[in-house]
């Protein structure tokens, strides 16, 4: 039988009393319904975390654990102009991009899936996405009909407003891979120049490009939206791969094609997706 000793309790300001307990089973706990561990660590931690900040960043940290990040900020901010946008400063924070790979055991990434509309690039990018959950990792899926349904609706299909979608995705699909996270992006993205552009904005080898190289005939004899028969009756005008060009991957890391007329299954796309992102050495911090 377990035994269980108490302090005498303590009468804090809010008038609780509260005692300290010792169980063999779970050890020192709190009586009282605060807790007197959590209220006696509180500081500790606080003075703890302001001394690894101050180590790190050498910005100053008041005693109650704040940090006053104006005391560096004054003396080496530098402002600069980008685009349309003037006066601007780049912050740098003291927990970057190592750091939050090592707290997700893993490094962030961008995977560009690109293809025609039914080659099966959301049925790709949602298995990859599932089979990374069920082995631990950390991903996120940023589909272009999605993306199309609040970030994107301002954008049409024209030749620059497909442009202008990719680059806000890669903007979007960058910060994910800052972040740590392996980020699935799975759009049509038809002109080359686009995706190179995305490529250009990513460190090197974090932007890994899967080409579904999926015949135009199995791609529109799926059709699941019905887009192909739209386009081929008129109905829909600048429909990639129809009246408007595709412009495949000269050089993707990753090509994902059907064997003897026999397109490959969805788990079976994205465990090769997988054995890609372990050789390279993404699935560890």
């Amino acid at each position: 039988m377990s035994s269980l000793f108490f302090c005498t309790p303590t009468v804090w300001p809010a008038g609780e009393k509260i005692g300290i307990g010792c169980s063999p089973v779970r050890g020192w706990r709190s009586t009282g319904v605060r807790g007197v561990a959590s209220v006696f660590w509180r500081p500790i931690r606080a003075k703890m975390a302001a001394d690894r900040f101050r180590g790190r960043s050498g910005e100053f940290i008041e005693e109650n654990g704040k940090c006053d990040c104006s005391v560096t900020e004054r003396n080496t901010l530098v402002l600069s102009n980008v685009g349309n946008s003037t006066n601007i400063a780049w912050h740098e924070c003291p927990v970057g991009k190592h750091e939050r790979q090592k707290l997700l055991k893993q490094k962030g990434c961008v995977i560009w899936i690109t293809g025609l509309s039914g080659s099966g690039k959301s049925t790709l990018a949602c298995a990859l996405s599932r089979e990374l959950h069920m082995l631990g990792y950390l991903s996120y899926v940023l589909d272009g009909d999605n993306v199309r349904h609040g970030l994107n609706k301002d954008l049409g299909f024209k030749a620059e407003d497909r442009s202008e979608n990719i680059r806000r995705i890669g903007e979007v699909a960058k910060l994910f891979a800052d972040a740590g996270v392996i980020c699935i992006a799975s759009l049509i993205s038809p002109y080359r120049v686009d995706r190179d552009a995305c490529r250009a904005m990513m460190p090197y080898s974090t932007f890994i490009e899967v080409f579904m190289d999926i015949p135009l005939e199995i791609c529109e004899s799926r059709d699941a939206k019905g887009l192909y028969k739209l386009a081929r009756s008129g109905k829909i005008k600048g429909f990639t791969g129809i009246d408007d060009p595709y412009e495949p991957p000269l050089e993707s890391e990753i090509l994902v094609a059907p064997i003897d007329g026999v397109c490959p299954s969805p788990v079976s796309m994205a465990k090769q997706v997988i054995s890609y992102l372990d050789e390279k050495g993404f699935l560890e911090a």
